[in-house]
């Protein structure tokens, strides 16, 4: 007897349908697993073996063969364990076949039955609202997951003997409430208050913030660059509802929130400077997301930057450009969303001190500066130095606290969508150079002539000068905007770092 059931595999960061075929025929009692499965795919015979015998079904002494259809479609992951014990139910007549036509399955089975969460539970739901099915049945704990996924119906079981009831005409349970996003408010527990002095360097953030610009924090040891960087978030306002299912969706799918709410706020990734090229971008046998895809719609922070391999950076340079990173195994390409934006901090030399203290040769600092490719600075909008606060500095007060630059930056991003349905890292510069004043094009383009700018450098101090205009209030960029985008763009003494 034939039986099909519909499950779901992740290619990349999409949801591919896969016909689960069952077939029983007589001959020697065996279950062999076809259609390009992985390791952990095949390995689901004896997981959906004993799970059978240990729930009170009958496992069939048959010749059993369990096909993954489409062929081609590389299949991985033990989320087929629940498609696949279906299908041998249905198969084998111990649940009506006919019930399975509107439904799809997904989840991993234990030794006992008992239903596991597994990643991409909403990548699934969404396939299955595509795919025009009636529901989708999940384990209990991927279930306020997978629930965010509007139009379709979502059954929760605990285990097998649960979905077997329900595909036998059973009520199905009410899921559980959606866990709460670990981020879920804006309540954090730092603040740009407990930051003294780095007036500059404040400024710097709500800029970087409010635009989506990369940024470039250098200084000596022990100045707060890490510290500002860690409260850029502070300073972000709240994903929309399409971008938080956007980064619930790839959080899912690496298995980083597997059975959690909705995130609401943009994510923070902060990467060990020890980590790979494929670690950084993306990549591997299957390929799966690197740091730059988990921060996407938020802020990717690389600590220590020189300190990075040279291959780990240059991999970087082209998903910052376009936004997007293709990963290439065999004949299948991958695409994956790299919408971040970057915060690095970085020593100005190898002993940390920079200036007149620096006790660094000169080949050291040649060393160091060779580090930090040119073609890499160049696509970093705000470079800033980070120097070391006064005593009186220190027992100041705060500048700003988080709050208040949150609700700047909130209605600077509003403009911009209202204007451009997007952020200024989005628009084109001649988009931009419209809203040039006479004064400010004259400046721009003597800027340009006298060689300190590259071509993609002309394009991101304009993008600049658009968001300090739009936290201005201003329809027009003024000289005043564009000097400030400019200064922000420059090298600033010897605290930052020099291209070779």
């Amino acid at each position: 007897m034939l039986a099909r059931v519909t499950c779901f595999a992740l290619d990349g960061l999409r949801p591919r349908r896969v016909t689960v075929e069952v077939d029983l025929r007589t001959g020697l009692p065996a279950l062999t697993i076809v259609g390009r499965a992985d390791a952990a795919v095949r390995e689901s015979r004896e997981r959906v073996h004993s799970a059978l015998l240990n729930s009170g079904f009958q496992f069939p002494q048959r010749r059993i063969t369990v096909n993954l259809a489409p062929a081609q479609l590389r299949k991985q992951g033990p989320g087929f364990d629940l498609a696949t014990a279906c299908g041998i139910l249905a198969a084998s007549g111990q649940i009506p076949a006919d019930r399975l036509a509107g439904w799809a399955v997904f989840g991993e089975l234990s030794l006992g039955g008992e239903l596991r969460p597994c990643g991409g539970a909403l990548a699934a739901a969404e396939g299955a609202r595509a795919a025009g099915l009636d529901g989708i049945v999940v384990p209990w704990a991927c279930a306020g997951e997978a629930g965010l996924v509007t139009g379709l119906e979502v059954a929760a079981a605990h285990t097998l003997a649960d979905v077997a009831a329900l595909l036998r005409g059973a009520a199905p349970k009410a899921p559980p409430p959606v866990a709460p996003a670990a981020s879920g408010g804006t309540e954090f527990l730092i603040d740009l208050a407990d930051i003294r002095g780095h007036a500059g360097a404040l400024r710097a953030l709500e800029i970087a913030a409010a635009g989506g610009h990369n940024l470039l924090l250098s200084g000596p040891p022990g100045t707060g660059k890490t510290m500002l960087a860690r409260r850029l978030p502070t300073i972000l306002p709240p994903l929309d509802p399409e971008e938080a299912l956007e980064v619930t969706r790839i959080h899912s799918i690496a298995g980083l929130r597997v059975g959690r709410g909705l995130i609401e706020q943009p994510p923070f990734r902060a990467p060990h400077h020890t980590i790979s090229a494929p670690g950084l971008v993306g990549g591997g046998a299957g390929p799966s997301p690197g740091e730059a895809t988990l921060a996407h719609r938020g802020v990717l922070f690389l600590d220590e930057l020189s300190e990075f391999s040279r291959p780990a950076l240059e991999a970087l340079r082209q998903p910052l450009e376009d936004g997007h990173v293709t990963i290439v195994r065999g004949q299948t390409a991958t695409c994956f969303p790299t919408r971040v934006m970057l915060a690095a901090a970085t020593n100005p030399c190898p002993c940390g001190e920079g200036g007149a203290a620096c006790r660094c040769t000169s080949a050291d600092l040649t060393r160091h500066r060779r580090r930090l490719s040119g073609p890499l600075l160049d696509r970093l909008d705000l470079l800033v130095a980070v120097h070391r606060p006064t005593a009186g500095e220190l027992a100041a007060p705060p500048v700003t606290d988080s709050a208040t630059v949150r609700q700047r930056v909130a209605a600077a991003r509003w403009r911009q969508r209202a204007r451009n349905g997007g952020l200024n890292t989005t628009v084109t510069a001649t988009d931009l150079a419209r809203a040039l004043r006479p004064g400010a094009r004259a400046l721009l383009r003597e800027v340009y002539e006298r060689g300190t700018l590259s071509a993609r450098g002309h394009a991101r101090a304009l993008r600049v000068a658009r968001t300090v205009a739009d936290l201005d209030g201003s329809e027009e960029i003024t000289v005043e905007h564009l000097l400030e985008a400019l200064g922000l763009r420059q090298e600033q003494g010897e605290t930052t770092p020099v291209a070779a």
